[in-house]
């Protein structure tokens, strides 16, 4: 004799849901295990060959292969990096995009130029720093000096008319050398390029006489005879380059101007998956053979949370605001 059991609908509806109410929970609760499921697009917001593309290139296998996932690099230059910028900000949220954040594009160039086309502080998902690196005043030999004092001397003598090269507007570069002006009383001529690259390239073509910026960019070039390091732009001298004297040290007690890198998701990525990012790229880039690939080019490798990170930017925001304002920079 069979014995059958009727269920009542609310009941039958709930037994029913829940299957698909333990699977869903699973699956929130895996979000950052199950990621990535494709490969990863890490978009540069400047041109190849500049100190950007070192930091991501040395460190992308690495990651590739503690994530199972190809990193695509993708460079996107335009505006001072606010159109690559404007990339990540505006891609999907499930970290399968992500991208370079610069000191230029999160905090010196929006001090500068207003609107850049994204919020700094409100649409993304800060994963961590990455490094921390001051400029190093770089000189064609042509220029004929050998220190800053005599660069000083030189450009009292011809205002307005030696040229300085940077990879953008509100670049750490542009911003060294505006800080630079403004403490020894001199005007030098400003030539904007879209990335280090060309603008290291039109240095030592001799086209542009002097460029402040990074180690990576110019110490090959330095060591080869094609150019000159005078100072650099941090409160110490640099370990790589101990030789090198400060800016500081030249006669401007005071003087820092030191740039940085980060990485960045849009804005609304599940915490889960930066929390996976932050976790793998910090152990990409200490890595033994990354690290000192990027210490020996002159960044100091720096990590951190995604809050602190996002504590980070929206200081630097702040502090290059007043920079700006007090110097009555503005994008032309």
């Amino acid at each position: 004799m069979k014995t059958s059991i009727r269920l009542s609908t609310p009941l039958l509806l709930i037994t029913a849901l829940l299957p698909l109410e333990v699977a869903l929970a699973q699956s929130k609760d895996a979000a950052g295990a199950a990621y990535p499921v494709r490969p990863i697009r890490f978009v540069i917001p400047f041109a190849p060959g500049g100190s950007s593309d070192t930091i991501v290139r040395a460190m992308g296998p690495q990651l590739a292969d503690q994530l199972g996932q190809q990193i695509v690099l993708d460079n996107r230059s335009g505006a001072s990096g606010a159109l690559g910028t404007q990339i990540i900000a505006k891609a999907a949220p499930d970290g399968h995009t992500i991208g370079l954040a610069y000191i230029a594009t999160m905090a010196t160039n929006p001090a500068i130029s207003g609107d850049v086309g994204y919020d700094p502080v409100k649409d993304f998902a800060p994963i961590t720093q990455l490094t921390a690196s001051a400029n190093v005043l770089a000189i064609h030999p042509s220029v004929g000096v050998s220190s800053v004092k005599e660069l000083v001397a030189l450009a009292k003598a011809k205002p307005g008319q030696l040229n300085y090269s940077s990879g953008g507007i509100g670049t750490i570069g542009h911003m060294s050398a505006e800080l630079l002006q403004h403490a020894a009383g001199i005007r030098l001529n400003h030539i904007v390029y879209k990335g280090s690259g060309q603008a290291v390239i039109d240095l030592l073509g001799g086209h542009v006489g002097i460029m402040l910026g990074g180690m990576s960019a110019v110490a090959g070039h330095a060591k080869a005879g094609k150019l000159k390091l005078l100072a650099v732009t941090g409160k110490q001298r640099m370990t790589i380059a101990p030789d090198i004297p400060t800016i500081a040290e030249s006669g401007y007690p005071g003087f820092e101007a030191v740039g940085w890198f980060g990485a960045l998701a849009p804005a609304r990525t599940p915490k889960p998956i930066v929390a996976r990012l932050n976790s793998e790229i910090i152990k990409a880039v200490h890595t033994p053979v990354v690290r000192d690939r990027l210490i020996a080019i002159g960044f100091d490798v720096v990590t951190s949370t995604p809050e602190e990170f996002a504590r980070y930017i929206a200081a630097e925001v702040a502090s290059w605001r007043t920079v700006a304002k007090q110097m009555g920079l503005k994008a032309n």
